[in-house]
């Protein structure tokens, strides 16, 4: 089991949601942040943390209610992130966007009021991925991201209100359909000239490993390069993580 199941109640006692930290934080922050003008031309911005702790809240209740659970963890990213080790060019592009303001305090504010976790190099959709495809846990997803659509298993959608059960079938071609798209608010490029309408196509007739590799080859891409791209759209599921040692276990073609 990954190093943070043992926090986790026993299969038995209850179902346990995976709240998707990083996304809903900044919702909050970014929803209770406003603009102010001082007059003389003038502006700043500001953020008040107790109407973003608000909405927070209450989207944690609605959720728990909604899904009739009351069992939660926040999954909250690590400053690092292992898929820069494969293309330092990995979401480049973020570090342009601005964050909310305050939004650092607010997350201090969560580790210091809910059960959070976060594991070192990791992304709050790894630890999704990995504790809902562990063993011996009844778990449910709870996010927006169309990403998780690459992991099997329950997935909530709170802006849909859409509680989806995600086959192993079903999750491994949307991984394979972001290999081939990419995606460039994460930064990597993907397949070129494949847009989501040829993805869908190709692995509509095919949804194999073999259909993205020659997708590749046709933009005289080779197998490689198809994987590092495969490495880099992978959503961690439990057996991409080696638990007693605390790190990623990279996809490899022919795994699950």
């Amino acid at each position: 089991m990954p190093s943070f199941s043992k926090y986790l109640p026993k299969p038995e006692e209850s179902t346990v949601l995976l709240i998707d930290g990083d996304l809903y934080a900044y919702r909050a922050c970014a929803a209770a942040e406003e603009e102010i003008d001082w007059g003389d031309d003038v502006w700043s911005l500001a953020t008040d943390l107790r109407q973003a702790k608000e909405i927070f809240e209450e989207f944690i209740k609605n959720t728990c209610d909604h899904l009739r659970v009351d069992t939660y963890v926040v999954c909250l990213s690590d400053s690092g992130n292992f898929r820069k080790a494969i293309d330092p060019s990995y979401k480049g592009g973020r570090k342009k966007l601005r964050k909310p303001v305050g939004y650092a305090e607010f997350l201090k504010w969560i580790e210091d009021t809910y059960w959070w976790f976060r594991e070192p190099l990791l992304e709050a959709d790894d630890l999704l991925g990995i504790i809902s495809t562990a063993p011996g846990h009844k778990t449910i997803m709870v996010s927006d991201d169309k990403d998780l659509r690459s992991v099997p298993g329950k997935l909530y959608r709170p802006m849909s209100e859409e509680l989806v059960t995600i086959s192993q079938a079903d999750a491994d071609k949307w991984f394979y359909t972001q290999t081939l798209t990419g995606d460039v608010t994460d930064g990597y490029a993907g397949c070129p000239t494949v847009g989501a309408k040829t993805a869908e196509k190709l692995l509509d007739k095919s949804p194999t490993w073999n259909t993205v590799v020659n997708a590749y080859q046709k933009q005289k891409l080779g197998a490689d390069h198809a994987v590092q791209q495969a490495r880099l759209a992978r959503i961690l599921r439990y057996q991409d993580w080696d638990a007693e040692a605390g790190s990623v276990k990279l996809w490899e073609p022919g795994h699950a």
